[in-house]
């Protein structure tokens, strides 16, 4: 990889066979560490803080599942990408293995040209998280992407939804009334305000291919990749919910403030047809739709209607 850098790949599986078949594959691009327990596998995610995690769900020890569970509850291993590596192949251990975090599925038997290509594409996303510190891609306010990573991440999606044929959902929020908030407050408490809220928006997007981004002034955008409209809209509810019930501190230090947000939200499967600034242009007429309606709500729309 020449002067590149070299990521870091952790395999969990206590199949030696499976071990040697993997590393055999990706040692000639990556640094490959392997464990063949789950307690291993966390002793060395704690030492190695590797790039991306390959994990296997029946283990003797302790399955996969639960090892999933355990790094999404800490923030040191939150953020690191895991592929499911199993023989398990019905839609409920998928669809569970993805609720609690996991970024991609992969049936054994092992076929290297897809085995690549997953991990090539989500070290690429690994590589351009890394790249927001060192290239101005961080909202210097609220510390979350700003729009030209989320323009970036959209652009790598886009291309990855329609050559996968997979559902790509996006969530545009923003904050109501917030002028209003800015001249009772002060623009410094307005200020916290966002901060806060961009807290909860990354909260709720919590699986490492999703992007929570601060598009300018009060508005915020999410993207969730390889989601389908019922669980985006999941994420959007709980989003609206949690800024609802959030309370932040005046400068008085006494009196409690707090917002709504209003939340368009779509779906789709990309084909040759559809277009980047349509989709985006459609979830900014939902939340145009949301605001005319009453505010603090979702208005949805969007061909894929599965989870």
């Amino acid at each position: 990889m020449g002067k590149e850098e070299v990521y870091t790949i952790l395999i969990i599986d206590d199949e030696k066979a499976n071990l040697m078949v993997l590393n055999k594959m990706l040692s000639s691009e990556y640094t490959v560490l392997t464990a063949k327990s789950g307690s291993e596998g966390l002793s060395r995610i704690e030492a190695e803080k590797p790039d991306l995690i390959l994990l296997d769900i029946i283990m003797p020890d302790m399955n996969g599942f639960e090892i999933l569970k355990r790094l999404k509850e800490r923030n040191e291993t939150g953020r690191i990408p895991v592929i499911i590596i199993t023989g398990l192949d019905n839609e409920e251990d998928e669809e569970k293995g993805l609720l609690l975090g996991a970024v991609d599925y992969i049936i054994k038997p092992f076929k290297n040209a897809i085995v690549m290509a997953r991990v090539k594409t989500h070290i690429q996303m690994v590589r351009q998280f890394k790249m927001i510190e060192r290239l101005g891609l961080e909202d210097p306010l609220t510390g979350i992407p700003n729009r030209r990573c989320f323009q970036d991440r959209l652009g790598l999606e886009w291309r990855r939804a329609f050559r996968e044929r997979k559902p790509l959902s996006f969530l545009m929020i923003d904050v109501d009334t917030f002028k209003q908030y800015n001249d009772t407050y002060g623009h410094p408490q307005g200020d916290s305000l966002l901060c806060a809220i961009a807290k909860l928006f990354t909260a709720a997007a919590r699986r490492p291919g999703d992007l929570a981004a601060r598009l300018g002034g009060e508005e915020f955008g999410v993207l969730l990749p390889e989601t389908g409209l019922r669980y985006a809209l999941e994420i959007a509810e709980r989003i609206r919910r949690a800024v609802e019930t959030a309370r932040i501190p005046a400068p008085d230090g006494n009196t409690m403030t707090g917002a709504t947000v209003s939340i368009g939200a779509v779906s789709c499967i990309p084909d040759r047809d559809a277009a980047m600034d349509g989709f985006i242009a459609q979830a900014d007429g939902y939340l145009y739709a949301a605001k005319e309606q009453g505010r603090n709500r979702v208005c949805f729309g969007g061909a894929e209607s599965a989870g």
